[in-house]
C-alpha cells in the first residue's frame, strides 16, 4: 500500500489534487494524499509538499484546507517543541469523565459491533493506516463513550501506525477526548454512515447527540485491558566509521535521503531503545522504516543510545536534525518548516493567524515574481 522507494514518493506528490482534496478529505474514500507516512519519518517535508502544490500555481483561498491539513502537521509538532514531555499528560485541562485508564477490548478485537469501525481496524493491522475521520471516531469511542483516558488508546494507535507522530497522535487524543480542548468530540452512527458509506442501525451510537452526555458505558466497551506493546528492533550492526568524515544521524523521524546527499559523511541510523520503550512501534513500522532507510546510500544501523555509539566508535563530529526526542550533542540543524512561525500556541487557529500572514507574503512574491 505504501511504496517505500523514494521515486515513488515524488511521483506521488506530483500526483496531488489538492481542490478535491478539500471536497472529498472527510469520505472513507476520499482523495487523501497518504503521504503522512513519509511527512512523519522525516522523508519527506511539508515544506516540500506545500512548496510543490503552490508552484503549479493554485489559488491558496481554493486549496486552503489542504494548506491547513498540512499546517496542523507542524502545529503538533511545535507544540511538542514547546511543551516537551507535558503532552504526555493533559495538557490544557483534566481529562472529563474518565473511569478507567485501560481501553475497551472490543476495539483492539474489532469487535465494537459498528461495522466501519471494525473493518477499518482490521485493515489497519495489515496495512498500518487509517483514514484521519476513523481515528477520531475510534477516539471517540475510547474516550467519549468507553470513559477511558486517552493515554492508553493512544499509545495503542501510535504503536501500529506506520505514520506514527507522537505529537500528532497524542494532541489529537486529547482534541478528542476534551484534554486539549473546551469539549469532547462525538460522531454519531448517521456521521460514520454518511462517511463511510454503511448504513447501520440500532447501535450504541446510533443515537441523538443530545444524548451523549449523559450515555452509560455500553456493554460492549466494558471489558478494558492495557495491550502489551513491544518494539522489535532490529540487530545493530558492526559499524565502519572514518573518523576523518564527519557522522550524520538518522532516527525514525529523519530518514530524509536528500539531506546532505552529497556530503562525504558517515551515516548511522540510530535507533536508541529508551526511545521505543518509551514510544513503542510495531514490526509493520520498523519494516517500513528499514525500507525507507534503503533510500540513503550507504547508511547503517546502530541499535543503542546515542552516548554509547560515541563512545563505542569515539565519534567527535556529529550533525542531526532537531526533534524533540533528540538527546544528542552536535550539530544541531533545522527542519523545514512550512513557514516561521513558531511557539506554542492554545488553538490551531491561533497558529493559522500567523501562517496566514506568511502565506500572504509567499503569494505576492509567486504572483510578482
Amino acid at each position: 500500500m505504501f511504496s517505500t522507494d523514494y521515486q515513488d514518493i515524488l511521483d506521488q506528490i506530483e500526483a496531488i489534487d489538492p481542490i478535491d482534496y478539500g471536497k472529498t478529505r472527510n469520505f472513507i474514500d476520499g482523495a487523501v494524499t497518504k503521504l503522512s507516512p513519509y511527512i512523519s519519518r522525516g522523508v519527506i517535508s511539508t515544506k516540500q509538499v506545500f512548496q510543490s502544490v503552490m508552484v503549479r500555481g493554485y489559488d491558496s483561498k481554493k486549496i486552503e484546507k489542504f494548506i491547513q491539513e498540512l499546517a496542523w502537521r507542524d502545529y503538533w509538532q511545535q507544540v511538542w517543541v514547546a511543551k516537551s514531555d507535558e503532552i504526555n499528560s493533559d495538557l490544557r485541562r483534566e481529562q472529563p469523565n474518565v473511569q478507567n485508564h485501560e481501553m475497551p477490548k472490543a476495539l483492539i478485537d474489532a469487535q465494537t459491533g459498528i461495522k466501519a469501525i471494525d473493518d477499518a481496524i482490521n485493515e489497519y493491522y495489515e496495512t498500518g493506516y487509517l483514514h484521519n475521520h476513523v481515528r477520531m471516531y475510534i477516539a471517540s469511542i475510547a474516550c467519549n463513550v468507553g470513559k477511558s483516558h486517552w493515554w492508553v488508546p493512544a499509545r495503542w494507535m501510535y504503536y501500529h501506525l506506520l505514520d506514527g507522530d507522537w505529537a500528532s497522535n497524542a494532541l489529537s487524543w486529547q482534541w478528542v477526548s476534551g484534554a486539549n480542548a473546551g469539549k469532547e468530540y462525538y460522531a454519531n452512527q448517521g456521521n460514520i454512515n454518511k462517511y463511510c458509506y454503511t448504513r447501520q442501525k440500532g447501535t450504541f451510537l446510533d443515537v441523538d447527540y443530545s444524548e451523549f452526555e449523559n450515555m452509560d458505558i455500553p456493554g460492549v466497551l466494558k471489558e478494558t485491558i492495557s495491550p502489551k506493546l513491544n518494539t522489535p528492533l532490529p540487530k545493530s550492526e558492526d559499524l565502519s566509521i572514518d573518523l576523518k568524515k564527519p557522522t550524520l544521524i538518522y532516527n525514525f523521524y529523519n530518514l530524509d535521503p536528500t539531506w546532505h546527499q552529497y556530503k562525504d559523511a558517515n551515516r548511522v541510523l540510530l535507533l536508541e531503545p529508551s526511545v521505543f520503550e518509551k514510544y513503542p512501534v510495531s514490526q509493520n513500522s520498523i519494516d517500513f522504516m528499514k525500507g525507507l532507510a534503503k533510500n540513503i546510500e550507504d547508511i547503517q544501523v546502530f541499535v543503542g543510545e546515542y552516548d554509547e555509539l560515541i563512545e563505542e566508535y569515539s565519534i567527535n563530529d556529529v550533525t542531526f536534525k532537531e526533534h524533540p526526542l533528540n538527546n544528542y550533542s552536535g550539530l544541531e540543524e533545522p527542519r523545514d518548516w512550512m513557514f516561521s512561525v513558531t511557539g506554542y500556541y492554545r488553538s490551531f487557529f491561533a497558529f493559522w493567524k500567523k501562517c496566514q500572514k506568511e502565506l500572504k507574503e509567499w503569494n505576492q512574491q509567486t504572483l510578482f515574481g
